[in-house]
């Protein structure tokens, strides 16, 4: 193993901030060095937001994962993260991979999944739980030795959550025919006991799924995965892996799960594995900015760092579906504003900022396709409406570095259509529809530049409003 020696690993990280790199974000959770991944333990206590994620100090790999710290009360003003847990025993020497938060006894504590392997490379998979003090997880002990029969050592990832004052873990497995599901367990007494899977319509749905979580609103049950290994098709399951969800009622005495069909959360290149908050009736998201087994999309990798988390989203149901926005303290980021105004025209285009929010109501009059032009010096990405097809493609083949690609998915449209671009330096977010659908990207300009909005239409457009804000950054102390 690594020598994790958390004071040097703390400071060198304090000592990476401010960012000044042109490709680091100005308002995504980022790192200065490593490499990023999955949000974790997403809990609130007291005032402070606690946020828990998988990082690699040591490089850019899928290795020596350990969860970084930080805390939050507003979204925007940050404590700088530091090194919370690491590989550090026979339990999770391969890896102190993602898991979830839960207060109890008036302290923050996790439950997290320990990664072993023998000299064979045979995994073992436990659950453990472990207490936070002073910036610290202080490891306790293993509460669910290794994966139930029938099932294999994919077994990873459980979230806490709590009926009727009983608490609960779900947790993302594979049978034993390789195909992917996700378990309960049930804490009696203090011991958790095995409940059996969770009952679903998707009995071949992929060979695993990952970072499960349930979530209600009122009384309908959502639960949020990340399933791997879909065939990809025409206006879905595009990306390498999927993160997605199914809304129903969850029996808790029979494990029986009445759910409609699984919908994606994010229809962007970079987005898996998210977890949520709850807090006083709110469900927050977070997700990972990044697509594994995809690497040498991110060329960031070469500079000593890469991916980043989402910016906080809301989430909701409405009608059976989850819509998801920018949380609301992202107006504390707002400075200068902006209204552009466009009456019968067929193109427009206005500069942006370092960091951009654009909200866009735009008529279509005689048009049928608008599309979108993120001009970065020449280099495009092109998100374009075809409302007689009811399909929006994103298409960022015109970027010299990076992943491209396109992206194509249903997205109904009548008379309206409503956008909301959060443009990082790299980081891009963009909500569609209020919030009806999503996706999420990078983009790595070759040249040091500030981009350009143009909304082209194939036939005049009856009119667009366009609010633009300028966006400030992060602040960490």
């Amino acid at each position: 193993m690594e020598n994790f020696d958390k004071q040097k690993i703390d400071e060198d990280v304090r000592a990476g901030f401010p960012f000044n790199h042109r490709w680091h974000n100005n308002f995504h959770l980022e790192m200065p060095f490593g490499l990023i991944n999955d949000p974790n333990g997403l809990v609130r206590h007291g005032k402070d937001w606690h946020i828990f994620f998988q990082w690699n100090p040591f490089g850019v790999v899928h290795k020596n994962k350990c969860w970084a710290y930080t805390t939050t009360r507003d979204f925007v003003n940050y404590s700088v993260p530091v090194l919370a847990m690491h590989p550090s025993d026979e339990h999770d020497k391969d890896g102190c991979y993602s898991g979830g938060g839960f207060v109890s006894k008036k302290t923050v504590n996790v439950v997290y999944t320990c990664n072993a392997k023998d000299e064979n490379g045979v995994r073992t998979s436990a659950q453990r739980v472990g207490i936070l003090k002073d910036g610290k997880v202080e490891k306790d002990k293993i509460i669910i030795p290794g994966n139930p029969e029938g099932y294999t050592a994919h077994f990873r990832d459980p979230y806490m959550f709590t009926r009727k004052g009983t608490h609960y873990l779900v947790l993302g497995a594979q049978r034993a025919d390789e195909t992917g599901c996700a378990l309960i367990y049930e804490n009696d007494k203090g011991r958790w006991k095995f409940r059996g899977e969770i009952k679903t319509d998707y009995k071949n749905f992929g060979y695993m799924w990952e970072c499960p979580g349930i979530v209600q609103f009122g009384d309908i049950d959502v639960m949020i995965f990340s399933p791997q290994g879909l065939e990809s098709e025409e206006f879905k399951y595009q990306n390498k892996y999927q993160s997605g969800y199914m809304v129903g009622k969850l029996s808790l005495d029979s494990l029986d799960f009445m759910h409609g069909n699984f919908e994606e959360l994010d229809y962007g290149f970079d987005f898996y594995a998210p977890q949520v908050f709850h807090s006083a009736g709110r469900v927050i998201m977070l997700g990972w900015m990044g697509m594994p087994d995809c690497d040498d999309d991110y060329p960031t990798g070469k500079e000593g760092w890469r991916f980043s988390l989402t910016f906080p989203r809301e989430i909701n149901l409405a009608h059976g579906r989850i819509t998801s926005r920018p949380m609301h303290t992202l107006k504390n980021l707002r400075k200068n504003y902006e209204l552009f105004e466009g009456r019968e025209f067929t193109d427009m285009t206005e500069p942006l900022y370092e960091g951009t929010e654009i909200k866009l109501d735009l008529r279509f009059g005689k048009a049928t396709k608008i599309t979108f032009t993120l001009n970065y010096a020449g280099e495009k990405v092109l998100l374009t409406y075809d409302k007689s097809e009811q399909t929006m493609t994103i298409d960022r083949s015109k970027m010299k570095l990076g992943g491209k690609g396109i992206r194509k998915f249903k997205l109904f449209a009548d008379e309206n259509f409503k956008m909301h671009f959060l443009i990082d330096r790299t980081a891009v977010e963009v909500f569609m529809q209020n919030g009806e659908k999503v996706a999420s990207f990078f983009v790595f300009p070759k040249k040091d530049c500030i981009p350009e909005l143009s909304i082209t239409g194939n036939k005049e457009i009856e009119s667009v409003d366009c609010r633009v804000w300028e966006l400030g950054k992060f602040n960490f102390a």
